[in-house]
């Protein structure tokens, strides 16, 4: 089996050098072709195509971004702000993108500002319908890992939050109540009743961890869809956190055993449903050292270990599929920790929230010139 397909849905805010987050989203996705708004108009959504070739990816990632920014340099000095909140102000209010539509109506008025969020989606096509929904029962209980190898949000309008993950703190989870989906008919039953019940608006309407996806959705499905990250802005890291989800994958493919509903020791599903909800808010608060309680049988570990426990699983299986190399920054962010964990340690050494949001919004353009030119130049020569 080669490689499997893989495509992304990157959110990010926009604004000015100084880190003020600025509405631009309208204007936009009238001039950029593949950019989609949110509800909020501070943040813009791109989607890139599926691949399977991580080389294609990375160019992937990167054009849109580069694009983007011209565009951006166009309607005066405006720039990508990182993070997944609104690290230095704006999270009272509600900047409506589309004030005539009115799903976003019902997204202002449930959820209010707690949507106003920046993320990645990452996209894992699996063409079986059973198997993807087998590939999502384990992610879902391993989600909590791949949240703390992302958090980049420690921060709301300018003050540390206590959390190194404050979106999906805060992030209303629709339903309340979503089980370890059986089987392909069971996730149609239970959404079709979701809907009828009104605890979901439409089949978007699923926020959780992690999600089937597909073209005609309950019925026809055909990707995997990690929901749980916060915004990575270094496309080499993002990369690494998707290799690691699809070796992790390809493991389950070649270890049938491998299923929570097989494996794992605890009592009831109710019991691992508990237990990984617990541990997403765990690592939403304390990210790479947080306590987690293991799915298989309900050990205690601390997210970092249990991250390099499924790095020495999964990197032979990389390895033979050729995509180790795009999996060895995750020791990086093992050892110098994740984005929130950067933030925070500058500013126990004394530097202000501004000041931090301000150097990352540097390095961050700096980082997309150096890659631009010297990856997405040789691939264009291949």
């Amino acid at each position: 089996m080669g490689l499997l397909s893989k495509g992304f849905e990157i959110e990010m805010y926009t604004g000015t050098p100084q880190g003020e987050i600025v509405g631009l989203s309208d204007k936009i996705v009238q001039a950029l072709d593949g950019f989609v708004r949110e509800p909020d108009s501070r943040n813009v959504e791109y989607t890139t195509a599926p691949f399977c070739g991580y080389d294609r990816l990375l160019c992937a990632l990167l054009k849109p971004r580069q694009n983007l920014r011209t565009y951006l340099n166009t309607l005066g000095d405006y720039t990508l702000i990182p993070g997944s909140t609104m690290s230095l102000a704006g999270s009272d209010r509600f900047c409506r993108s589309d004030p005539n539509n009115p799903y976003h109506d019902y997204i202002e008025q449930t959820y209010g500002t707690k949507v106003v969020t920046a993320s990645v989606h990452i996209n894992i096509g699996i063409s079986d319908p059973d198997l993807l929904i087998k590939a999502c029962r384990l992610v879902r209980v391993e989600a909590p890992l791949y949240l703390a190898l992302s958090a980049s949000s420690p921060f709301i309008d300018g003050r540390v939050t206590g959390s190194h993950s404050t979106r999906w703190q805060m992030f209303p989870k629709t339903p309340q109540n979503v089980p370890l989906f059986e089987s392909h008919a069971h996730f149609i039953r239970w959404t079709e009743q979701q809907l009828a019940a009104k605890t979901m608006r439409n089949v978007r309407h699923l926020w959780i961890s992690v999600r089937p996806n597909g073209d005609r959705r309950p019925y026809k499905l055909n990707r995997l869809e990690l929901r749980i990250c916060d915004l990575v802005v270094d496309p080499l890291a993002l990369l690494a956190i998707t290799a690691l989800l699809e070796a992790r994958i390809r493991q389950m493919f070649a270890t049938p055993e491998l299923d929570p509903l097989q494996q794992s020791r605890l009592s009831t599903t109710e019991d691992l449903i508990a237990i990984t909800e617990a541990n997403e808010t765990a690592a939403a608060r304390h990210s790479l050292d947080a306590e987690l309680r293991h799915w298989e049988d309900g050990r205690t570990i601390i997210a970092r270990d249990w991250i390099k426990e499924i790095y020495e699983q999964v990197y032979p299986i990389a390895k033979k599929q050729g995509f180790s190399c795009f999996l060895s920054p995750l020791k990086k962010i093992l050892r110098t920790g994740n984005t929130a964990q950067q933030w925070l340690e500058l500013n126990q050494q004394g530097m202000d929230v501004s000041t931090i949001i301000q150097q990352d919004i540097q390095n961050i353009a700096q980082q997309e010139r150096d890659l631009e030119y010297a990856v997405c130049q040789s691939a264009l020569m291949v």
